[in-house]
């Protein structure tokens, strides 16, 4: 095999799997265009025989997911907020702040990460129980507000800030918080985003705790929408394909709005190691 065939042949492979890998999604959303039945149509058809949009008029008309988008997005952006602003702050002083017992609740919280989730929810259910935030937007929103990922990657980023920048500010007169809002934001901007990004893609896509936390259809987020709307309209593909293409499109757009951001910090982390 020549010089010149081996990159070709390299690009083909890559090419090929990047188009079985898009084949779902463009299914899914020729799915949702399609007349009602066509869906189901063996072999399976990739472009409808005639667009129609009548499955997305049901969806917002006559089964109200206009709401549950709603909520989906105000959970995802209240829990986005909060939590880039904990975790940032966490993470920094994990990384250029001097206190006591530093390095040991850093390595704890390390240690916690390898316990799944799942195991957590019990005892988290009946401590929201007791505060009375069960079937709010707080019960779902109070879990996703820090997380032990979010001051790594945070603090792992805010390593590379030198410390000759930190002291010239403090020397300066600059208050810890104000050098927190005027350098560190500014600095960790790529990682951040990047969190942003994280959080904001997992508290829109979750589904089993607020499956767990929430009991009033009109508080239901997209995800767990969609799931009772399976249970009803089990049949209806299109419908469905309908649904799954509004729960995707924003957050894919939103990764295509942010992706240089995300490519900085990991091109900025690999180049760190």
């Amino acid at each position: 095999m020549s010089r010149r065939s081996h990159p070709l042949l390299v690009h083909a492979v890559l090419v090929g799997g990047a188009l079985l890998t898009m084949l779902p999604l463009w299914w899914m959303v020729a799915a949702s265009f399609m007349p009602t039945g066509e869906a189901n149509s063996f072999p399976p058809r990739l472009w409808p025989s005639r667009i129609t949009a009548m499955h997305y008029a049901d969806l917002f008309d006559r089964l109200n997911l206009a709401r549950n988008a709603f909520n989906s997005l105000f959970v995802a952006i209240v829990t986005t907020a909060i939590s880039v602003t904990l975790n940032s702050m966490a993470g920094y002083a994990f990384a250029k702040l001097r206190f006591s017992g530093r390095d040991r609740i850093f390595r704890f919280l390390l240690a916690a990460l390898v316990i799944p989730g799942q195991i957590g929810m019990l005892p988290l259910f009946l401590l929201l129980r007791q505060l009375g935030l069960i079937n709010t937007y707080w019960g779902v929103i109070i879990p996703g507000m820090a997380s032990i990922y979010g001051i790594f990657m945070v603090r792992q980023y805010a390593q590379s800030i030198p410390d000759t920048m930190l002291d010239a500010a403090r020397i300066d007169g600059a208050s810890e918080i104000g050098i927190y809002r005027t350098l560190v934001l500014r600095l960790c901007r790529p990682v951040l985003v990047t969190l942003a990004l994280f959080t904001f893609l997992g508290a829109w896509n979750d589904f089993l705790w607020p499956l767990v936390v929430l009991s009033d259809q009109d508080r239901y987020t997209l995800p767990v929408a969609l799931a009772a709307l399976l249970g009803e309209h089990a049949q209806d593909t299109e419908l469905m394909m309908a649904g799954a293409v509004l729960t995707v499109a924003p957050v894919l757009l939103l990764f295509l709005v942010l992706q240089r951001h995300y490519i900085e910090s990991v091109a900025a982390g690999a180049l760190k190691e």
